[in-house]
């Protein structure tokens, strides 16, 4: 499977919020962060929000923060809740018109093979994933003070 900008985005959301907790971090920040579009990275921090991820507060003191510890945040969670409606094949969802669908092999090894990805991800936290703190740290501050 392959991460799609979204959920990528999403990712680095969640990673740079781990590394600045507690602090409140504006979206516009971490979209100059990364050079993204600061709408586009706008609609992603709202998709998070809305999942329990993050929590906003708007304001001149506002941004976003984790919406609960680090420990506690799959990455696989994280992935799902992000490629919800990404099937791995055509065939996966409404469109049923494939001509070979009613014998193909296929279909069972596609779906095993996505949930393996799936359960790889489930036995990470976001947590692990922001490890070592310090370095990550580092790379951002490096980042912002440009």
């Amino acid at each position: 499977m392959q991460l799609d900008k979204f959920t990528d985005y999403a990712l680095r959301i969640l990673m740079t919020l781990a590394v600045r907790a507690p602090a409140r971090v504006p979206t516009s920040q971490i979209a100059s962060l990364y050079g993204l579009s600061e709408h586009h990275l706008s609609k992603v921090a709202t998709q998070l929000v809305a999942e329990g991820f993050a929590a906003s507060e708007r304001g001149r003191n506002g941004g976003l923060i984790l919406g609960r510890s680090a420990d506690l945040i799959s990455i696989g969670e994280v992935v799902r809740a992000m490629k919800r409606n990404d099937q791995v094949a055509e065939c996966f969802g409404a469109d049923k018109s494939c001509l070979i669908l009613p014998a193909c092999g296929l279909r069972g090894p596609l779906a095993l093979a996505q949930e393996a990805f799936f359960a790889t991800l489930d036995g990470y936290t976001l947590a692990d994933v922001v490890q070592p703190r310090s370095a990550l740290a580092a790379l951002l501050e490096a980042q912002t003070d440009r």
